[in-house]
């Protein structure tokens, strides 16, 4: 299956969700009125795109019809591919160009944070790449014996403490471990827990303090995970931690089990910040590098 044929299946439910719905919509119409805008309004609402982003493309779809002349329903579709792509580009590429560079990967337990970071050294391995592992989640010890497993299934290097130790001093030690095995990436894990806002600020002010003094000069990417299939929850989710860290990035898992992959708007408009991969299925290569067009060519397949 080619790459656009696994996001054009993983988003099947969210497809069927959002433009299966409109579609029906816009067979229902003539013309092109304020009515229709309504209706389309409250269908991408209902698919988790949140309100103020359907508003966004509905009032950007006025004016390209407006500006355009167009007056059947049926360009509609068309349009919102085009809006959708362009509401979602730009910053998806991964900037990992000095070695070694860090990914500090975060996010609450469940969402897929360890596969994550699995699949993303196995991507990284097969570019040619030399990876290390941080376990520094260390307050769950499935935690680290998840990621010494998918360790192994990429061919990368792990470096681990014993659970309970300070996630920071892991981080110290990877790159250590990074800088004297002529590492390009390491990927750390961090504790998957929101509970206390203050605590995390203070662990991950701790961990970028380490990597700050240790690589002053190195590229890095702070990836937060978010799981699709909880809709407008991940949207407040991301917001709590973006006021506790320096988020570069999203990274959206189970889009594939979901019909809430609106969700991926909603993100996008609400913190500013690029989906740089997206989850569309379990295995290894079914995480892809973010593609706007080819995502909102998927979602409004004709």
């Amino acid at each position: 299956m080619g790459l656009f044929s696994k996001i054009k299946e993983g988003l099947k439910k969210t497809r069927e969700n959002i433009s299966g719905q409109i579609n029906s919509m816009l067979n229902s119409f003539t013309k092109i009125d304020e009515e229709l805008f309504e209706e389309l309004e409250e269908l991408l609402i209902l698919g988790d795109v949140g309100m103020p982003t359907a508003e966004r493309i509905c009032a950007m779809l006025r004016e390209r019809v407006k500006k355009e002349g167009i007056t059947d329903p049926a360009r509609i579709n068309e349009l919102l591919e085009e809006i959708v792509a362009d509401l979602l580009r730009g910053g998806e590429e991964l900037r990992i160009s000095t070695k070694p560079s860090v990914i500090l990967v975060i996010g609450v337990n469940g969402v897929g944070k360890t596969t994550t970071i699995g699949k993303i050294a196995s991507r990284l391995k097969k570019d040619g790449k030399k990876v290390i592992l941080a376990a520094a989640d260390t307050f769950r010890a499935a935690a680290i014996e998840q990621l010494e497993i998918w360790a192994d299934r990429a061919g990368a290097d792990l470096v681990k403490h014993e659970e309970g130790t300070d996630p920071a001093a892991v981080v110290y030690d990877a790159i250590a471990a990074g800088k004297s095995r002529g590492a390009d990436v390491i990927i750390c894990d961090t504790a998957g827990r929101l509970h206390n806002k203050k605590h995390l600020m203070d662990e991950l002010a701790k961990i970028n303090r380490i990597i700050d003094r240790e690589l002053p000069d190195c590229d890095k990417e702070v990836l937060l995970i978010l799981d699709a299939t909880t809709g407008q929850n991940a949207v407040n989710q991301a917001k709590e931690f973006k006021a506790a860290a320096n988020i570069t990035g999203i990274v959206l898992t189970k889009l594939d089990g979901t019909s809430k992959g609106g969700v991926v708007l909603a993100v996008r408009e609400h913190l500013d910040l690029p989906i740089k991969f997206i989850g569309v299925g379990e295995q290894v290569d079914d995480l892809q590098p973010f593609d706007a067009d080819d995502f909102a060519k998927a979602l409004f397949d004709r």
